[in-house]
């Protein structure tokens, strides 16, 4: 049967992370698990931030993005990743395939914004203090986000277009747990050239760009740090800046070494291990490294359970 742009494979099925039975059941209960801890983690600290006054600052406004991203980010795959666990055949078809793969790439792109705007607001609140209020402003705030999220759907559409245009005959097997770009590109039964072209371009900017911008951030608040006298204050402040940059190399390094590489060169079993650090690890890591470890997040939580 031939589908409305020309392919003529209407569903797909997904391999999943592993074909060994015995690994199938605690392998589910591990993701189930970790799937449960994210959406606990990322809800909790929305709802926190609603409902605590105090956390209405701009560094928690982007602390609630990013929460919302993970939760939907990690809520795209998690559970069709869950049942492809305990089911014999995974089939997804060709528009939930397409809708999953611009999903991810819009949340993924989002996420890497998201991030480098959090590395820019903590530079202004450490490097220039004084000006913070006046230069993180709500419409700044605002303007980050809307960028962050601009990029995400230019992300989306250039990779989910690019997708489109292609078709795949006979081969209907994804040797992954999601739809994902290079596994597709495998499939497919035309040419890829400018697909991977398009891949290659656009990595690179969601990569280079926020990579630089994150680190030449974090290069002016270490030197400011240097200048602080109170050796505790130091301390603290690199435990925050080690952590943040942690997370970010976790989620860049995994991307780049998928996302970064030429399809033909892709190992599958490296690409499932590689995305199941930025597509299940970080959303579950983010909470804890960004807000539950936070002071001020502790406080919001006494007094919200104090009023319930």
């Amino acid at each position: 049967m031939v589908s409305g742009n020309g392919s003529f494979v209407t569903e797909f099925l997904l391999l999943g992370l592993t074909d060994k039975p015995d690994l199938q059941l605690p392998l589910f209960l591990l993701f189930l698990g970790m799937y449960m801890v994210t959406v606990l983690g990322n809800l909790g600290l929305i709802i926190l931030i609603v409902l605590n006054s105090h956390l209405h600052t701009p560094m928690y406004f982007f602390l609630f993005n990013l929460s919302f991203i993970d939760f939907c980010y990690s809520s795209v795959f998690t559970p069709k990743m869950l049942v492809n666990f305990i089911s014999k055949k995974n089939v997804i078809s060709y528009m939930g395939c397409m809708t999953q793969l611009y999903l991810l790439s819009f949340f993924c792109a989002s996420e890497i914004y998201v991030l480098t705007s959090m590395a820019y607001d903590r530079y202004v609140a450490i490097c220039t203090p004084l000006l913070y209020n006046v230069t993180m402003s709500s419409k700044m705030c605002s303007s980050l986000m809307f960028c962050s999220y601009m990029m995400a759907f230019i992300n989306a559409m250039a990779f989910t277009g690019c997708m489109l245009r292609l078709n795949f005959c006979d081969a209907n097997t994804i040797n992954h747990y999601l739809c994902d770009i290079h596994p597709l590109l495998q499939l497919s039964c035309t040419s890829t050239y400018i697909n991977e072209l398009v891949v290659f371009i656009m990595s690179g900017i969601n990569v280079i760009v926020p990579s630089l911008t994150i680190f030449v951030s974090y290069g002016f608040i270490i030197s400011s740090i240097l200048h602080i006298s109170s050796t505790q204050g130091r301390s603290k402040a690199f435990s925050t800046c080690s952590s943040h940059i942690i997370a970010v190399s976790l989620f860049f390094g995994s991307g780049a070494f998928v996302y970064l590489k030429p399809s033909s060169t892709v190992s599958m079993d490296e690409g499932k291990i590689s995305s199941v650090f930025y597509t299940n690890t970080v959303p579950l890591l983010n909470p804890l490294i960004y807000s539950l470890r936070n002071k001020d997040v502790k406080l919001a939580l006494r007094r919200t359970l104090s009023r319930r």
